[in-house]
């Protein structure tokens, strides 16, 4: 298992996140998806992960720095020739790691509503993260649920 920063060069990361926008956008209208483009994740206060295993790319995610002591997990995805290999939980640790070093309060991160979340969700929810309001630019919104997590 590798994991890595940056990379949104490679095909296969650019691949794998214009199908988690697709997808995203087949669960939801336009205006309730919240993944983030390339040019998005290239931003400073984003950092950009995948996972590569065995030099095959199996998942991505990126954590996001609302302010110095909260964090938001973005564009989390798991390619399909990876589902139920526990790439994300690998990738969510990570990120829970970095959120401590970082020493972040508290990591954040907004999903769907709809069925097809649920797996998301239950990850998220056996790495200790509650529902919770929105947050920063967030709004209620019936396609999305907002859940957080205390860090320190």
């Amino acid at each position: 298992m590798d994991i890595r920063i940056g990379m949104l060069t490679n095909e296969n990361v650019i691949a794998l996140l214009q199908d988690h926008h697709q997808d995203m956008l087949s669960h939801s209208p336009p205006e309730s998806v919240h993944a983030l483009d390339l040019k998005s994740l290239e931003a400073p206060n984003i950092t950009f992960l995948s996972l590569w295993l065995d030099h095959k790319l199996a998942g991505v995610a990126a954590l996001k720095e609302i302010d110095k002591e909260h964090g938001e997990i973005k564009s989390m995805r798991t390619s399909t020739n990876h589902l139920r290999k526990g790439v994300a939980g690998k990738l969510l640790n990570h990120i829970i790691n970095q959120a401590n070093i970082r020493l972040y309060k508290k990591l954040s991160l907004e999903t769907g509503t709809m069925d097809a979340f649920l797996p998301a969700q239950k990850l998220y929810q056996q790495f200790g993260f509650k529902e919770c309001e929105p947050f920063g630019n967030y709004k209620k919104d019936p396609y999305s649920m907002f859940m957080t997590k205390n860090i320190l």
